[in-house]
């Protein structure tokens, strides 16, 4: 997460007000940055990854665990180094940088510089990430632990928080969470007021339940205050917004309480960053299926593995009109999508992209988009700014409403850093150092440091297989969502197919004017379903694999042994992952739950079992526990 703007915010019935004028300077912002930056060019890759950890306080004696509520006291310790640096006081930078999250008991770190290209710059990164967590706990209170799980089993539910709260805040006004769950810096409850009095309702977010032996059918929640009369939207649960057989959530902390694993890739130049987010797009949804680690949620067991659709709920601002479910009156646009999903649209102008990939209907701002267009920006460029620009800014400070365009670019990031999607293309800072960056968004944060590393660097290694040969990844958008919700699926990683190109040498030399032989042309850009196992791997025949690309790439550089044992050590946990070998997170935490003493079999996912789970998962973290079914003979 960026730096936090101070200020005052303005209530949704004032801010509303102001959206044109935050999306008119929005975008002579960009315009300053993108005709002062277009043609800058960086000498070599520079990266980073993101890692959030929830804060857990465990209770030994009785055997529970609550979520501890204290990250901006911890936070104050964790960030005093950076500060000291920044004042002149310490020479060195940090070794890791701190910063708050949406959840009160969400800690963030990041590395204290960027890594580099080079191999050694990626072995150090798994010793960096042991390191933040011993940094984060030596921050904490004995019994308080930084636990890398994806979201808190218990969350919502009665007596997990400490201190403990009601939940009858103004600002999300949850049945099951408080306020006070929520950083506290205005920006937070503010977008989490906004986005309900926009939308017209509290968010709805309903997860399948897995259903046990002895789970009800049809599931009804017993634990849903069915007749709680608190606010105005509190009825909407009885009148429908709560599903049968679903697991209901009412509030943004259910979504953006979640934590994830995240880079951040600063690329040579803007063409390069653009070619890597369209090429990185359609392995966004493969390697949510292969980090998958989210099977729980509110105390049950969920019938997916994965956070994504969670998240893309619990900030989903659309009105009725936007979601087409009452015709055009208030609204401009129909818009198929949360502000939290996959993106919509390619972004590169490279030979290999045929305007075919592109078989959705893209829904963006005309008037902003001729703007774009007549002030020298290019067509897909020019799109894919108005289409973020569909959205209204959801949190305004009143004291940034005018600010100097050349020097600013707050309200341009109003809007890009409220379209959270699977691939991020950002532009630089004004008056910075800092490129053009491609974040890659979509994996679930991992139990070890071992497994965070391993997914972070086969992210690395894999850009820069794409960038070295050429590789061709492009299908249609269409089939890129259709694998956002296979991956979501329950084991989707052994059970299910993915879309996938065929052919990924395809030329990089456009076709000119020539008229190409149609059956040539239809092989070139063909796409099948395939495994994970396929994908990652290879099958014979068929599809190289990106595990054995990879290798193909090391082979053809100056690596020392002792570096590449560590590279394959990485590469394999990824493979034997996709080939079933290994389980994932999820699988892992979902047989945890169902060979549990306390379990009845019935997706209750009781204190009990949560305690003896977390604990379990800190257990490995630290490397004090080894499952070999989920890191094989892998030291974490």
């Amino acid at each position: 997460m960026g730096l936090l703007s101070l200020g005052t915010p303005l209530h949704w019935n004032e801010a509303k007000d102001y959206a044109d004028h935050v999306r008119k300077h929005g975008i002579e912002q960009f315009l300053h940055i993108y005709n002062y930056q277009k043609d800058r060019q960086t000498q070599c890759l520079l990266w980073g990854d993101e890692i959030e950890y929830i804060v857990v306080k465990f209770n030994d004696e009785e055997k529970t665990t609550k979520l501890s509520l204290r990250a901006f006291d911890i936070l104050e310790k964790l960030e005093k180094p950076e500060h000291d640096w920044l004042a002149g006081i310490e020479k060195e930078p940090p070794a890791a940088l701190w910063r708050p999250e949406y959840g009160r008991y969400m800690i963030e770190g990041t590395p204290g510089l960027p890594y580099g290209a080079t191999f050694r710059d990626l072995v150090g990164v798994e010793e960096n990430m042991k390191l933040r967590r011993k940094m984060a706990h030596a921050a904490m209170d004995p019994d308080e632990h930084a636990v890398s799980l994806v979201n808190y089993p218990r969350l919502g539910c009665p007596n997990q928080l400490y201190p403990d709260h009601e939940p009858n805040g103004p600002a999300c006004q949850s049945m099951f969470v408080p306020d006070q769950i929520i950083n506290p810096h205005a920006r937070f409850p503010t977008l989490t007021a906004n986005i309900r009095r926009r939308r017209g309702s509290k968010v709805q977010i309903n997860m399948p339940i897995f259903h046990d032996v002895n789970t009800p059918k049809p599931f009804i929640d017993p634990t849903i205050p069915w007749d709680r009369d608190l606010f105005k939207h509190d009825k909407e649960a009885k009148e429908g917004a709560a599903l049968p057989d679903h697991i209901y959530m009412d509030a943004m902390a259910f979504g953006m309480g979640c934590c994830c694993l995240q880079i951040t890739f600063q690329a040579c130049n803007i063409d390069e960053g653009r070619r890597l987010y369209d090429q990185l797009a359609p392995v966004a949804p493969l390697m949510m299926a292969l980090s998958a680690n989210s099977p729980i949620y509110r105390g049950y067991l969920a019938d997916v593995d994965a956070r994504w659709n969670v998240i893309s709920a619990s900030v989903d601002d659309r009105t009725p009109e936007e979601r087409g479910l009452k015709p055009l009156n208030d609204s401009k646009y129909v818009i198929n999508k949360s502000r939290y999903d996959s993106i919509d649209s390619y972004l590169s102008n490279d030979p290999t992209y045929k305007s075919k990939y592109d078989d959705i209907d893209l829904v963006y701002d005309k008037d902003i988009y001729q703007k774009l267009r007549d002030s020298g920006v290019d067509d897909k460029l020019a799109k894919h700014v108005a289409h973020l620009f569909i959205r209204d800014p959801l949190v305004i400070f009143k004291e940034l409403l005018n600010v100097d365009d050349s020097q600013s670019s707050d309200h341009f990031e109003n809007l890009q850093s409220t379209n959270w999607q699977t691939m991020r293309f950002k532009p630089p800072p004004p008056n910075s150092s800092i490129g053009w960056r491609v974040e890659f968004r979509s994996m679930e944060v991992q139990i070890s440091d071992f497994e965070n590393a391993a997914y972070s660097v086969f992210i690395v290694l894999l850009t820069r297989v794409i960038l070295s040969f050429g590789l061709n990844f492009y299908i249609p958008i269409s089939k890129v969502d259709a694998n956002m919700q296979t991956a979501h699926k329950r084991d989707a990683v052994l059970n299910e197919k993915f879309y996938f190109r065929k052919n990924v040498f395809t030329s990089r030399t456009s076709t000119g004017n020539a008229q190409p032989n149609p059956e040539s042309v239809e092989d070139e850009d063909a796409y099948e379903l395939m495994t994970l196992n396929e994908i990652v791997n290879g099958k014979e025949n068929g599809f190289p694999g990106f595990v054995p690309l990879i290798h193909s790439y090391l082979n053809s550089t100056n690596i020392d042994i002792e570096t590449r044992c560590k590279l394959s050590s990485y590469l394999s946990l990824i493979s034997k992952r996709a080939s079933g070998e290994l389980m994932t997170g999820a699988a892992y935490l979902r047989q945890f739950v169902q060979t549990h003493p306390a379990y009845k079999k019935d997706s209750v996912v009781s204190d009990e079992i949560t305690y003896d789970l977390v604990k379990r998962a800190d257990q490995i973290a630290k490397g004090e526990y080894h499952p070999k079914e989920l890191l094989g003979n892998f030291t974490a």
